[in-house]
């Protein structure tokens, strides 16, 4: 029953936005969950996307500033964040075999600034990595997105989930960055890639400790 987040931006009060986070905490809190899957700062590319209802707007840094608000007041009720989808997911149709196109400096100025925005003033507990392809690579397989840029260049301390039911192979996930495959995930095959070599079980714990520290965030 809260109003779509569209709604929410169109405001332009990150007061507001502080509240409404409150208020979507304080009701997970009630129904016992301990992290939601939200908010949803993806930029606008047409009218007739399926998702604007849970985004933002066309606007990276009012999107940024607006989810932050949100985040804070989430996790003000001991209640983990999870924003997504990183990065480029700005289309509903084909989400799992659609390929982002686009230059280094558009992601970093409009695609990626909601996201850093975030990560720098609210250190939401989980990002959501996305199902879509960027520049022919698979986003959930992203080494340089899910740990180059969003770790050690933000300063990310949460865990990264995929999106449900990737076409990413779970180990690569892994080595990317992906603490965790939704909505299940293969631990045969990550056992057969630890067999093989293709990952180690120093890349697997590096990925628990991430996990053990947000579950360790909630009360």
């Amino acid at each position: 029953a809260f109003p779509a987040l569209t709604a929410l931006a169109a405001t332009w009060n990150p007061e507001m936005s502080a509240v409404y986070g409150k208020s979507l905490g304080e009701e997970a809190r009630y129904r016992e969950k301990d992290v939601m899957l939200g908010p949803g700062v993806n930029i606008y590319r047409t009218p007739l996307n399926g998702r604007n209802f849970e985004y933002m707007g066309e606007d990276p840094y009012l999107a940024g500033e607006m989810a932050s608000a949100m985040v804070l007041g989430i996790q003000s009720q001991k209640i983990g964040a999870t924003v997504k989808h990183f990065a480029c997911n700005n289309k509903e149709t084909n989400r799992k075999n659609s390929d982002s196109r686009v230059s280094e400096r558009a992601i970093r100025e409009i695609y990626l600034k909601a996201f850093e925005i975030i990560v720098k003033k609210a250190d939401p507990w989980a990002i959501m990595s996305s199902y879509n392809l960027i520049n022919g690579h698979r986003a959930s397989e992203n080494k340089d997105l899910l740990t180059g840029i969003l770790r050690d260049e933000w300063g990310f301390n949460g865990l990264v989930t995929t999106d449900w039911w990737t076409k990413g192979e779970h180990y690569k996930e892994t080595l990317a960055g992906n603490d965790i495959k939704m909505g299940t995930g293969y631990p045969e095959r990550l056992m057969e890639a630890l067999e093989k070599g293709l990952i180690t079980r120093k890349d697997l714990e590096v990925c628990v400790e991430r996990v053990l520290k947000v579950l360790m965030r909630a009360e």
